[in-house]
């Protein structure tokens, strides 16, 4: 509210240079300028706009990661994280929002300065208390919102409109007190208590939480008797700063005991928290279990925290301001060391159950949640990083958290931890806990070996000789359960049975392959059964079995785990457009080849970029090239790199429709291609049946309509159809008998 000439003064800045730094006193609302000003240029920039907040950061290493993060950036190699970014944004036309730098000054302006001098498609606006220093930096300071002067009385409603201030607080007002307006009786205690507040908008949206309990009177006059305290009865402005923190003061009196106990104790949260987390780090505390839910509830209704819906949960967290407040209460308590260790343990034991779920049909889910909680999972390991003694079960958490590593490609923050942690504890990385070794070995040889494909021999188009080995380290050093055990067991299968298919013993890694899919299939589980498909598909394409290598190329293709995973979906375009060149179709090779490269520059690692760079190329692409000419390459590549992720699905899955449809009816083969769908696809072929469209389909099954309309894709392509109408007859044919046809809705 009350922003426009901020608004224009920042675009007309971001205009004239590349780095705009918001500054301000905290809770001026440096953060909602930013967003303002980024959602009125969303369309200046074809990339688009992107908000990195930085609050919940304390290594300054890991700036760059948190980049990364925001953009969707999975790098696996062993390059500069910055490197890799500056690579990736050097294409790029976009404008980065860096949110909260000030605790963080030296790295934001390392990266700041970087990328505007090797991107030159880059802005940035930051958001800091303090500038960056960098050169070609302009200025915005955020001043608070406009308030009365005393000799300038405001009048109703249109005071509201006419100072933003009033405007903030009648609009606050009225989220607690419905119909609550500025009248010609009220505004005169409005406007003395926006001045008094200086007009910061944290500050009155504190204060305006109150109107729950007081009158507006009442609430001015006992604002001023705190501030006449504060200033010895003078009655003189306090600086805005030190309003700020007086406002908290009080609202932080206001709260219930126990509220304030768990204000100060959800500080330790270095992102948000699910209901659960807060439970585990707040009971105890003198504060019961039971109880957890009601003061958390009463702190939201006091806009102390703030509820965010996340999935089918809700999510909480302070704002960066009430956070350092908390801070500092719980070292007034003497507690920050206690519950920081109880807040780490939480994260073990999280990380240890999820372990030993893994191996199931949870994946997608477990894994979503480690995102949700990445900043908490960072706070542990600067928890066990910079308390002495506590290294040790940092190294711990490095290796239950093999699985996060993997999936999440997290290959430099790994080796960061451990790295960090084993220095630490006095020894090197090679001297560290077994488990915390084997973690980040895994997690190179799985992203090294997949690449390998890619990487043919020049003479005989088979794999090149993988490069990494496994890491040698004893079973009964990792093996901790069952659920371990049977991901070992596959993983020690599919790493055996690509060293023979690297070795040209591919008939030998089949049977191997076999077994690791047969314990996966058994598990329900998809992360490991991708990676074995693929490798089983190699194994067939080295063999010279085309065809059954692309039945197990299609059978990876159809995981939801890998239609949710780039990294996954990229490596099995690029193997389908290889198996594609043994089978003659060069055209279609470079539709996938183009596919796979959209996806590869989305995540950061574009393979044409990688190719310049170790003078390697794919042998797909000279024979394609050798097949269509350059001209007759590009057009195909270029069509590939038009298609979206789902519709690249769809698109590497209709050879075998189409192959499939040769000498059958259409309703025939869709009815024996029915039999391939999943569980979820079936729910959706069902709902399409019924006649419902795809935000329809969303809404019945609860998920994004994107999602819901994916599967349709996925269906057509699988089934060998082309519109919707061909799949509610298939379906209704394959499913009911004449006369007991279901009616559409």
């Amino acid at each position: 509210m009350g922003r426009r000439h901020e608004v224009a003064e920042a675009k007309r800045l971001l205009s004239a240079g590349r780095l705009l730094t918001l500054t301000g006193v905290g809770g001026v609302g440096k953060t909602r300028l930013a967003v303002r000003v980024a959602e009125k240029l969303l369309r200046a920039f074809a990339d688009g706009v992107w908000l990195v907040s930085l609050a919940p950061l304390q290594d300054e290493a890991l700036v760059p990661h948190a980049v990364a993060d925001v953009l969707g950036i999975r790098d696996e190699t062993d390059r500069d994280p910055l490197a890799v970014l500056v690579e990736h944004l050097r294409e790029q036309q976009l404008l980065l929002v860096l949110d909260n730098c000030e605790h963080l000054l030296d790295a934001c302006a390392r990266l700041v300065g970087t990328v505007l001098k090797q991107a030159a498609g880059v802005r940035v606006v930051a958001t800091s208390r303090h500038r960056l220093c960098l050169l070609g930096e302009y200025l915005l300071e955020v001043q608070p919102l406009p308030v009365p002067k005393r000799e300038e009385p405001a009048r109703g409603v249109a005071a509201a409109k006419r100072f933003p201030a009033l405007e903030l607080f009648a609009n606050r007002a009225a989220a607690v007190i419905p119909g609550f307006a500025i009248t010609a009786e009220n505004q005169k205690a409005v406007a003395r208590l926006c001045r008094r507040l200086d007009g910061l908008p944290l500050a009155i949206e504190l204060a305006a939480v109150q109107m729950r309990i007081l009158e507006i009177d009442q609430l001015v006059e006992r604002l001023d008797d705190r501030y006449r305290l504060l200033t010895g009865g003078s009655g003189a402005a306090l600086p805005r700063h030190q309003t700020l923190r007086s406002t908290v003061d009080w609202s932080y009196d206001l709260c219930t005991p126990q509220e304030q106990l768990v204000w100060a104790l959800l500080s330790v949260f270095a992102g948000s928290a699910d209901l659960s987390a807060a439970e585990a780090v707040c009971a105890g505390e003198d504060v019961e279990p039971v109880d957890v839910l009601d003061v958390v509830v009463g702190l939201v209704d006091k806009s102390i925290l703030v509820s965010v819906a996340d999935g089918s949960s809700v999510r909480y967290r302070l704002l960066s301001s009430l956070r350092e407040y908390g801070l500092e209460k719980l070292n007034e308590l003497g507690k920050a060391s206690t519950v920081r260790r109880r807040h780490r343990d939480y994260y073990l034991r999280l990380a240890e159950e999820y372990e030993k779920q893994w191996f199931g049909p949870r994946q997608l889910e477990i894994i979503a949640h480690l995102r949700a909680e990445q900043d908490n999972l960072r706070g542990a390991f600067d928890f066990c990083l910079t308390t002495p003694g506590e290294a040790q079960l940092g190294l711990k958490l490095v290796g239950t958290l093999w699985f996060y590593w993997s999936c999440c490609v997290l290959r430099f923050e790994v080796r960061h931890w451990l790295r960090n942690l084993a220095l630490c504890e006095g020894v090197k990385p090679r001297g560290a806990p077994a488990k915390a070794q084997w973690a980040s070995g895994v997690v190179s040889l799985i992203h090294s070996r997949s690449d390998t494909v890619l990487q043919a021999d020049d003479r005989s188009g088979r794999p090149a000789p993988a490069q990494a080995d496994p890491p040698v380290t004893s079973l009964a050093d990792i093996v901790s359960d069952r659920s371990d055990l049977m991901s070992f067991a596959v993983l020690g299968r599919v790493e055996l049975a690509c060293s023979l298919v690297f070795r040209n013993s591919p008939e030998r890694a089949v049977p191997l392959c076999a077994e690791a899919l047969a314990v996966s299939v058994a598990y329900s589980e998809q992360w490991a059964r991708s990676y074995v498909l693929r490798t089983l598909a190699m194994a067939y394409w080295a063999m010279g079995e085309y065809d059954s290598a692309i039945t197990h190329a299609h059978e990876c293709l159809r995981l939801e785990y890998v239609v949710h995973s780039p990294q996954g979906l990229s490596r099995t375009l690029d193997l389908l457009a290889t198996i594609a060149i043994g089978k003659g179709t060069a055209e279609r090779a470079a539709v996938l080849l183009g596919a796979s490269e959209k996806i590869w520059h989305r995540i950061g690692r574009g393979q044409s970029k990688a190719r310049q760079l170790t003078g390697q190329i794919r042998v797909s692409e000279r024979r394609a090239r050798k097949t269509l000419g350059d001209r007759g390459f590009e057009r195909a590549f270029q069509r590939g790199l038009k298609l979206s992720m789902d519709e690249a699905v769809a698109c590497a899955l209709r050879e075998r429709s189409e192959v499939s449809r040769r000498g059958a009816p259409q309703e025939t083969t869709a009815r024996a291609a029915s039999a391939e769908l999943t569980p979820r696809e079936r729910q959706v072929v069902e709902l399409v049946a019924q006649g419902l469209t795809d935000k329809q389909i969303a809404s019945a099954l609860v998920i994004a309509q994107r999602t819901a309309e994916g599967h349709v894709q996925r269906i057509l392509a699988k089934l060998g159809l082309t519109n919707r109408t061909q799949v509610a007859a298939a379906w209704v044919s394959s499913t009911h008998p004449p006369g007991e046809r279901p009616q559409p809705r």
